[in-house]
Protein backbone atom coordinates (compact mmCIF):
# COMPACT_ATOMS: atom_id res chain seq x y z
CA UNK A 1 0.00 0.00 0.00
CA UNK A 2 1.17 3.51 -0.84
CA UNK A 3 4.08 1.81 -2.85
CA UNK A 4 3.88 4.85 -5.10
CA UNK A 5 5.09 7.39 -2.33
CA UNK A 6 7.50 5.19 -0.72
CA UNK A 7 9.44 4.79 -4.49
CA UNK A 8 8.75 8.93 -4.80
CA UNK A 9 10.67 9.56 -1.27
CA UNK A 10 13.20 6.64 -2.14
CA UNK A 11 13.97 8.05 -5.65
CA UNK A 12 14.52 11.64 -4.23
CA UNK A 13 17.69 13.20 -2.58
CA UNK A 14 16.12 16.86 -2.05
CA UNK A 15 12.81 16.86 -0.21
CA UNK A 16 10.90 19.75 0.96
CA UNK A 17 8.34 18.82 3.95
CA UNK A 18 5.57 21.50 4.54
CA UNK A 19 3.19 21.22 7.74
CA UNK A 20 0.12 22.36 8.34
CA UNK A 21 -2.24 22.42 11.61
CA UNK A 22 -2.97 18.21 10.97
CA UNK A 23 0.49 17.21 12.05
CA UNK A 24 0.14 18.65 15.63
CA UNK A 25 -3.71 17.53 16.39
CA UNK A 26 -2.60 13.95 16.88
CA UNK A 27 -0.33 15.66 19.61
CA UNK A 28 -3.38 17.35 21.35
CA UNK A 29 -3.31 20.56 19.55
CA UNK A 30 -6.97 21.41 18.11
CA UNK A 31 -6.82 22.78 14.41
CA UNK A 32 -7.94 26.05 13.35
CA UNK A 33 -9.77 25.32 9.86
CA UNK A 34 -11.58 22.02 9.94
CA UNK A 35 -14.89 20.87 10.70
CA UNK A 36 -14.41 21.53 15.05
CA UNK A 37 -11.41 24.04 14.48
CA UNK A 38 -11.25 26.80 16.72
CA UNK A 39 -11.98 29.60 13.83
CA UNK A 40 -15.89 27.70 14.09
CA UNK A 41 -16.17 28.97 16.92
CA UNK A 42 -13.95 32.18 17.90
CA UNK A 43 -12.96 35.10 15.42
CA UNK A 44 -9.47 35.65 15.44
CA UNK A 45 -7.88 38.98 16.62
CA UNK A 46 -6.13 40.93 13.89
CA UNK A 47 -2.82 42.60 14.58
CA UNK A 48 -3.97 46.13 13.94
CA UNK A 49 -7.17 45.33 16.87
CA UNK A 50 -4.12 44.17 18.86
CA UNK A 51 -2.14 47.15 18.51
CA UNK A 52 -4.72 49.51 18.82
CA UNK A 53 -7.13 48.45 21.31
CA UNK A 54 -6.56 47.40 25.21
CA UNK A 55 -9.67 44.65 24.77
CA UNK A 56 -8.25 43.10 21.84
CA UNK A 57 -5.05 42.75 23.86
CA UNK A 58 -6.92 41.43 26.53
CA UNK A 59 -8.74 39.20 24.48
CA UNK A 60 -5.66 38.18 22.79
CA UNK A 61 -3.61 37.29 26.65
CA UNK A 62 -7.24 34.86 27.15
CA UNK A 63 -7.35 33.33 24.18
CA UNK A 64 -3.36 32.19 24.79
CA UNK A 65 -4.17 31.75 28.40
CA UNK A 66 -6.63 29.08 27.75
CA UNK A 67 -4.96 26.90 25.01
CA UNK A 68 -1.93 27.52 27.26
CA UNK A 69 -1.88 23.73 28.67
CA UNK A 70 -2.20 22.16 25.89
CA UNK A 71 0.53 23.34 24.11
CA UNK A 72 2.88 22.94 27.47
CA UNK A 73 1.37 18.86 27.96
CA UNK A 74 1.72 18.37 24.04
CA UNK A 75 5.17 16.21 22.23
CA UNK A 76 6.13 15.19 18.77
CA UNK A 77 4.10 12.08 17.45
CA UNK A 78 4.80 9.42 14.85
CA UNK A 79 4.94 12.03 12.13
CA UNK A 80 7.36 14.33 13.43
CA UNK A 81 9.78 11.90 13.88
CA UNK A 82 9.25 10.82 10.09
CA UNK A 83 10.35 13.88 9.20
CA UNK A 84 13.25 13.11 11.91
CA UNK A 85 14.15 9.99 9.91
CA UNK A 86 13.83 11.93 6.85
CA UNK A 87 16.87 14.05 7.54
CA UNK A 88 18.63 11.56 9.35
CA UNK A 89 18.86 9.59 6.08
CA UNK A 90 20.08 13.03 4.35
CA UNK A 91 17.01 13.28 2.07
CA UNK A 92 15.74 16.77 4.22
CA UNK A 93 15.38 19.62 2.28
CA UNK A 94 13.84 21.94 4.92
CA UNK A 95 10.82 21.51 6.98
CA UNK A 96 8.57 24.69 6.31
CA UNK A 97 5.62 24.47 8.56
CA UNK A 98 2.74 26.72 9.21
CA UNK A 99 2.56 25.18 12.99
CA UNK A 100 3.32 27.31 16.09
CA UNK A 101 3.55 24.80 18.66
CA UNK A 102 7.24 24.33 18.02
CA UNK A 103 7.01 20.32 18.17
CA UNK A 104 8.97 19.60 14.87
CA UNK A 105 12.35 21.56 16.99
CA UNK A 106 11.57 19.03 20.00
CA UNK A 107 10.98 16.24 18.25
CA UNK A 108 14.52 16.98 16.98
CA UNK A 109 14.63 18.65 13.14
CA UNK A 110 17.57 20.95 13.05
CA UNK A 111 17.43 24.63 13.30
CA UNK A 112 19.24 24.92 9.96
CA UNK A 113 16.35 22.88 8.19
CA UNK A 114 13.54 24.19 9.98
CA UNK A 115 11.35 27.46 8.98
CA UNK A 116 8.39 28.53 11.49
CA UNK A 117 6.75 30.74 8.74
CA UNK A 118 4.19 31.73 11.26
CA UNK A 119 6.63 31.89 14.22
CA UNK A 120 6.07 30.34 17.13
CA UNK A 121 4.11 30.07 20.55
CA UNK A 122 7.66 29.37 22.48
CA UNK A 123 8.88 33.23 23.16
CA UNK A 124 6.93 36.52 23.74
CA UNK A 125 8.38 39.24 21.79
CA UNK A 126 7.81 42.87 22.10
CA UNK A 127 6.51 44.71 19.34
CA UNK A 128 8.75 48.06 19.81
CA UNK A 129 12.18 46.53 20.35
CA UNK A 130 11.47 42.78 19.46
CA UNK A 131 13.18 41.85 23.31
CA UNK A 132 12.21 38.38 23.62
CA UNK A 133 11.04 36.47 26.91
CA UNK A 134 9.19 33.68 28.24
CA UNK A 135 5.75 33.28 28.32
CA UNK A 136 4.91 32.11 31.96
CA UNK A 137 5.96 34.84 33.56
CA UNK A 138 3.50 37.16 31.41
CA UNK A 139 0.77 34.35 32.19
CA UNK A 140 0.97 34.68 35.22
CA UNK A 141 0.99 38.57 35.54
CA UNK A 142 -2.41 38.46 33.36
CA UNK A 143 -4.05 36.05 35.43
CA UNK A 144 -3.05 37.98 38.21
CA UNK A 145 -4.26 41.57 37.24
CA UNK A 146 -6.30 40.87 33.76
CA UNK A 147 -4.23 43.31 31.99
CA UNK A 148 -2.10 42.27 29.25
CA UNK A 149 1.44 42.37 29.91
CA UNK A 150 3.83 44.96 28.20
CA UNK A 151 7.62 45.10 28.05
CA UNK A 152 9.87 47.05 30.02
CA UNK A 153 10.49 49.79 27.43
CA UNK A 154 6.52 50.44 27.31
CA UNK A 155 6.16 47.96 24.33
CA UNK A 156 2.86 45.81 23.86
CA UNK A 157 4.28 42.14 24.25
CA UNK A 158 2.73 39.47 22.39
CA UNK A 159 3.63 36.20 21.38
CA UNK A 160 6.17 35.53 18.50
CA UNK A 161 3.59 34.33 16.31
CA UNK A 162 2.28 36.23 13.01
CA UNK A 163 -1.00 36.77 13.30
CA UNK A 164 -3.82 37.66 10.71
CA UNK A 165 -3.27 41.30 9.26
CA UNK A 166 0.86 40.68 10.36
CA UNK A 167 3.19 40.19 7.33
CA UNK A 168 5.32 37.26 7.25
CA UNK A 169 9.22 37.95 8.58
CA UNK A 170 10.62 38.28 5.30
CA UNK A 171 13.75 36.23 5.74
CA UNK A 172 11.77 33.59 6.62
CA UNK A 173 9.75 33.51 3.97
CA UNK A 174 12.88 34.34 1.16
CA UNK A 175 14.28 31.38 2.42
CA UNK A 176 11.25 29.11 2.20
CA UNK A 177 11.05 30.19 -1.55
CA UNK A 178 14.82 29.22 -2.09
CA UNK A 179 14.44 26.11 -0.43
CA UNK A 180 11.14 25.26 -2.63
CA UNK A 181 13.67 26.19 -5.57
CA UNK A 182 16.28 24.00 -4.38
CA UNK A 183 14.12 20.73 -3.55
CA UNK A 184 13.61 17.79 -5.70
CA UNK A 185 9.91 16.96 -4.27
CA UNK A 186 7.50 18.48 -1.90
CA UNK A 187 4.97 16.69 0.48
CA UNK A 188 2.25 18.83 1.81
CA UNK A 189 1.08 17.22 5.96
CA UNK A 190 -2.06 18.00 7.41
CA UNK A 191 -2.84 21.17 5.66
CA UNK A 192 -5.56 23.06 3.64
CA UNK A 193 -3.51 24.82 2.00
CA UNK A 194 -5.68 28.08 1.93
CA UNK A 195 -3.56 30.40 3.37
CA UNK A 196 -1.08 32.20 1.21
CA UNK A 197 1.43 33.25 0.56
CA UNK A 198 2.38 30.16 2.90
CA UNK A 199 0.31 27.64 0.27
CA UNK A 200 2.73 29.04 -2.38
CA UNK A 201 5.56 27.54 -1.49
CA UNK A 202 4.43 23.73 -2.05
CA UNK A 203 3.32 24.71 -5.32
CA UNK A 204 7.18 26.36 -6.18
CA UNK A 205 8.83 22.98 -6.07
CA UNK A 206 5.60 21.41 -8.25
CA UNK A 207 6.29 24.03 -11.22
CA UNK A 208 9.81 22.82 -11.79
CA UNK A 209 8.67 19.71 -12.46
CA UNK A 210 9.43 17.42 -9.24
CA UNK A 211 6.75 15.14 -7.34
CA UNK A 212 4.22 17.18 -5.36
CA UNK A 213 2.31 14.82 -2.97
CA UNK A 214 -0.78 16.06 -0.69
CA UNK A 215 -1.35 13.64 2.49
CA UNK A 216 -4.74 14.95 4.42
CA UNK A 217 -7.64 14.06 5.78
CA UNK A 218 -10.14 16.00 3.87
CA UNK A 219 -10.44 18.62 0.94
CA UNK A 220 -7.62 20.93 0.01
CA UNK A 221 -7.35 23.82 -2.11
CA UNK A 222 -4.48 22.02 -4.10
CA UNK A 223 -6.45 19.15 -4.72
CA UNK A 224 -6.90 20.29 -8.45
CA UNK A 225 -3.68 21.90 -8.82
CA UNK A 226 -2.59 21.07 -12.70
CA UNK A 227 1.16 20.05 -11.23
CA UNK A 228 0.08 17.70 -8.34
CA UNK A 229 1.22 14.13 -8.53
CA UNK A 230 -0.55 12.03 -5.87
CA UNK A 231 -3.52 12.98 -3.05
CA UNK A 232 -4.25 10.81 -0.19
CA UNK A 233 -6.78 11.40 1.64
CA UNK A 234 -6.23 9.74 5.10
CA UNK A 235 -4.54 9.95 8.39
CA UNK A 236 -1.39 11.32 8.07
CA UNK A 237 0.49 8.65 10.31
CA UNK A 238 -0.99 5.76 9.15
CA UNK A 239 0.56 6.82 5.31
CA UNK A 240 3.78 9.29 6.01
CA UNK A 241 4.69 7.33 9.06
CA UNK A 242 4.16 3.86 8.18
CA UNK A 243 5.82 4.82 4.48
CA UNK A 244 9.05 6.00 6.53
CA UNK A 245 9.31 2.76 8.90
CA UNK A 246 9.69 0.49 5.71
CA UNK A 247 12.97 2.46 5.39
Amino acid sequence: MHDTLFDLIKNAHNILIFTGAGVSTQSGIPDFRGPQGIWKNRNPIYYQEFMSFEESRIDYWQFKLDGWQEFQSARPNSIHQAIVKLEKMGKLCCVVTQNIDGLHRMAGTTEEKLIELHGTNSFVECQTCHETSDPQPHFDYFTRTGKPPCCPCGGYLKHATISFGQNLREKDLDSAVDKAHKADMVIALGSTLSVYPAAEIPRITARNGNPYVIINRGETDHDLFEFLTKKIDDDIASVFATVMDKF
